[in-house]
């Protein structure tokens, strides 16, 4: 009995060695048919000569030239609001009202006073003549007469007093009208109709912002400030171009107008202010926005996209296309815009370079070009052979619903 269990247990083991052996050996040879597949389908591009900026990237704010909050100089009730919150203005527009009476009375009541004293004023001065002729006959004394020559002086000061009066009043009476100081939009009301406004108020009525011009404020690394002041110093004009948050759409061009004086010890970086008309009103007060300061521009390079660069551990290369095969090529890269970048040594114009597909590659690969610059090598279908794909798939519809 025990003979035979022994038996049984090695036919068991050979057989499932049998079988692993069969199952790798088929692996094995699944595999190899697989390495041994068609050419790789890649895109590819021409190396091509062109112009390519030179730019420095910052992190920015938007930043209005103005922002000024409408705060009350007089106490009283406000009257009227004649703004819509979110409304566009001009400098000069009609904002609010505060109630005008009591300012107003107190001008009435400097007029009055300035009235009264210039008729005594006038009173004073005839005496004065008549005293002048009578000294002169030696009729009054002469303590009388410059008696009356300094009560002519005292009616002048009190009618200079009443003038001044008048003007603060009229500059009381001003304050209860609020007008725009610059052409921007409001924010939100601070305060309603009804309510007493002052001049302690710390958020005001409203708040006015310049959208056009506006600025936006943006850093640099401190080690790009000698190229720029160079530029600042020769009068150069140094263009500016804010994109996005995802740094994906531009948004709008402007030109370099501030340096601030000081690099900032935390970050090592300094300040910079460019300006944008602003237009289109793309552009809102503080949006964060990625903003490029375009510094040169280098005519006539050696240009391939972005897109064919490849990394490894011999450093950057690219995918060079040989006839049917690829080879890896090392290159030396320079300034690089947007989908575009400079190839200062490892490539010569004309040369192919592989854009699309290079994850499938090795180096010397077979290939198949499916598209040049972006264009597919394949031939347009025929109107012969839509027919035909038509005639398939219906076919294959009638025979899959029999």
């Amino acid at each position: 009995m025990r003979g035979l269990t022994k038996i049984i247990i090695a036919g068991v083991v050979v057989g499932a060695g049998i079988f692993a052996w069969n199952h790798w050996h088929s692996g094995a040879s699944g595999d190899k048919s697989k390495n041994k597949g068609g050419p790789v389908p890649i895109g590819v591009a021409t190396v091509k000569t062109g112009d390519i900026d030179v730019y420095l990237n910052g992190l920015g704010n938007v930043t209005p030239r103005t922002t000024v909050i409408i705060h009350s100089q007089i106490t009283g009730p406000l009257i009227k609001v004649l703004f819509k919150e979110g409304q566009l203005v001009k400098t000069g527009d009609l904002l609010a009202e505060i109630d005008p009476r009591p300012y107003q009375a107190l001008l009435e009541q400097a007029e009055g006073f300035k009235t009264r004293d210039e008729a005594l004023l006038k009173e004073a001065r005839i005496d004065l003549q008549r005293y002048q002729t009578l000294y002169k006959q030696d009729s009054i004394a002469k303590q009388q007469l410059d008696v009356q020559g300094s009560l002519v002086k005292q009616y002048e000061g009190a009618v200079l007093n009443d003038q001044g009066q008048i003007d603060s009043a009229k500059t009381q009476l001003s304050y209860t009208k609020f007008s725009s100081p610059v052409i921007g939009r409001v924010g939100l009301r601070q305060v309603d109709p009804g309510n007493i406004v002052q001049p302690s108020d710390a958020n005001g009525i409203v708040v006015v912002t310049e959208l056009q011009p506006i600025t936006t404020i943006f850093t640099i690394p401190e080690d790009n400030i000698p190229v720029v002041m160079t530029h600042i110093q020769n009068g150069d004009k140094l263009i500016c171009e804010v994109w996005d948050r995802d740094n994906k759409h531009k948004l709008t061009t402007g030109v370099l107008i501030a340096i601030d004086n000081q690099v900032d010890p935390t970050t090592g970086t300094v300040k910079f202010r460019a300006e944008f008309a602003n237009k289109d009103n793309k552009l809102f007060p503080s949006q964060f926005v990625n903003v490029r300061l375009r510094l040169d521009t280098k005519k006539d390079v050696v240009l391939m996209p972005t897109s064919a660069i490849q990394r490894g551990t011999q450093g950057t290369f690219v995918y060079l296309v040989k006839d049917k095969e690829v080879a890896v090529q090392p290159v030396e890269l320079g300034t690089s815009e947007g989908e575009s970048v400079e190839v200062v040594k490892g490539l010569q114009v004309g040369d192919s370079v592989v854009v699309d597909g290079g994850d499938s590659l090795r180096d010397g690969s077979s290939i198949e070009i499916a598209s040049v610059d972006g264009a597919s090598t394949q031939p347009a279908p025929t109107d012969k052979d839509k027919d035909k794909d038509q005639s398939h798939h219906k076919h294959k519809k009638q025979s899959d619903s029999n």
